[in-house]
């Protein structure tokens, strides 16, 4: 599941919104069910409870009162995010990312005298958040987004400065001290005791509020840059300040057109697509005409920190003299795709995950996993369909935000008829490609296949079919999409 929205100011965020594999390399791509957060962050889950214990920073007990109770949420929110599996390890990824930190860490040891603590965020986000007591999570969607080894050590180098500087911590004392303060007790009180316009009066509780946060957060992301330029440097990795400039685009995946049109995808499995299909048949202004172009002004979504170009022209005088640019392995990147799609589809985000393996295809990626990773997606829409709940696995996206190619296809996702949407799902259940899969993919297309396209519908079939499925896949990451239908 993805992370929730953080809530207060400790969740200070680095950006905010904002070729084929044989056989074996599949089986050893991705990473096993137990290394999902629940099971492998157990431990240090329980140990970061007794750690993150409440410092008395306050003589005055309300403010104290006040500061222990976001404190507390602080800490409940990383344990919830490991229970419900928000984080998991890869070996391959972390030890990429462990690397990196190690070596900011050696040029840095006055700055960092203990190791931090780096988790591997799910999210398809191209985001980064310090949690502060010395750990950070860096977000799948992130590592997709960079193009070098560079940009993400400028990232990690950010994201621990915030820590450095106890970002997270002197953002809950300000917050602790607000709340407890007379001035907002009695602006609170005059809200209740106000008989008209009552939320208008607490939108103006919040707002002063709410515009010294903004500049306390604006100005500390100014800091946390100065300083990860100078971990950097104290770390001989380049900074590149163009990188600054790059993340306005991190919000375009969606944006980039698919090179064919969408019946040729789905062609590709002998499955026929009407163009009624992908033309909305409502009336009214929110089908009116649209040319897909018009976003220039789209505001940035980077709401806490600096206009982008803003922070290059702050630090582009700090730029290194013959900048080194190491390409992330492609390796790294292939995984990080994998993952990102195999989340999306847990998530039931079922339109930007079949975008993005279409987006494989372009790529000229034949790999067989893509082909069964389409498979579930149309597969879960029936389900969905069935259950009487398609809308809620589409995704809707406004049309400012997606190429002409992604509407319609959530625009077909929305209107294929259902006996049309089973004929597919049949088609595909007897397509080539599962001749190159591994043995787990294909248990899992025969436990979609009882779930989905059989007419029984006990939930005790359902569960005995998925208790089969855990017991003869142990390790399998698809463990996480069959375990839910074991516990019903």
């Amino acid at each position: 599941m993805p992370i929730p929205k953080p809530k207060h100011l400790f969740w200070l965020s680095f950006l905010c919104l904002a070729g084929s594999s044989t056989l074996k390399g599949q089986q050893k791509d991705l990473y096993n069910y137990q290394d999902l957060s629940a099971f492998y962050y157990k431990k240090q889950e329980d140990s970061l409870k007794k750690a993150w214990t409440c410092p008395d920073n306050f003589k005055d007990r309300a403010t104290q009162k006040q500061f222990k109770a976001i404190w507390d949420e602080r800490t409940t929110f990383f344990t919830d995010a490991i229970d419900d599996n928000n984080y998991v390890y890869d070996k391959g990824i972390c030890a990429y990312l462990n690397d990196i930190v190690a070596q900011i860490q050696e040029g840095n040891k006055n700055y960092l005298p203990v190791t931090p603590f780096v988790v591997l965020d799910r999210s398809a986000a191209v985001n980064a958040y310090a949690i502060g007591g010395n750990v950070l999570a860096i977000n799948l969607g992130l590592i997709s987004f960079a193009k070098t080894r560079e940009e993400i050590a400028l990232t990690i180098a950010h994201e621990l400065s915030h820590n450095i500087l106890q970002h997270p911590e002197n953002a809950m004392k300000k917050q602790a001290e607000w709340l407890a303060s007379a001035e907002y007790k009695q602006s609170l009180g005059q809200v209740l005791e106000s008989d008209y316009g009552r939320l208008t009066r607490l939108k103006k509780v919040y707002e002063n509020y709410t515009f010294s946060r903004n500049r306390h957060q604006r100005y500390h992301e100014g800091d946390a840059d100065s300083l990860a330029i100078i971990l950097l440097n104290n770390s001989h990795i380049s900074f590149a300040p163009e990188f600054f400039l790059r993340m306005d685009s991190a919000d375009v995946q969606y944006l980039q057109p698919l090179q064919q049109p969408l019946k040729t995808y789905f062609g590709n499995y002998n499955i026929a697509l009407e163009e009624s299909w992908t033309k909305k048949r409502s009336k009214g202004l929110s089908t009116r005409d649209y040319d897909f172009q018009n976003n220039s002004g789209m505001a940035d979504s980077l709401k806490t920190h600096p206009d982008c170009v803003v922070r290059y022209n702050n630090t582009v005088a700090r730029k290194t003299g013959n900048a080194v640019a190491t390409p992330i392995p492609e390796s790294i990147s292939t995984k990080v795709n994998r993952m990102l799609i195999w989340n999306m589809y847990c998530n039931k985000d079922l339109t930007p995950c079949l975008y993005r393996i279409m987006q494989e295809k372009d790529k000229g990626n034949t790999d067989a996993w893509y082909d069964f990773m389409f498979n579930n997606v149309m597969m879960s829409l029936y389900k969905a369909d069935k259950d009487l709940h398609r809308s809620s696995t589409i995704d809707i996206q406004r049309k400012e935000y997606i190429s002409k190619e992604y509407y319609q296809l959530q625009t077909m996702l929305e209107q294929i008829p259902r006996d049309k949407l089973a004929e597919g799902c049949r088609q595909l259940q007897n397509a080539a490609f599962w001749s190159n899969v591994t043995p787990a993919e294909k248990a899992m297309q025969g436990f979609q296949r009882s779930l989905v396209l059989a007419d029984n519908k006990e939930a005790a079939s359902n569960q005995q079919l998925a208790k089969q499925f855990m017991e003869s896949n142990k390790t399998s990451l698809y463990c996480e999409y069959v375990h839910p239908f074991e516990k019903r």
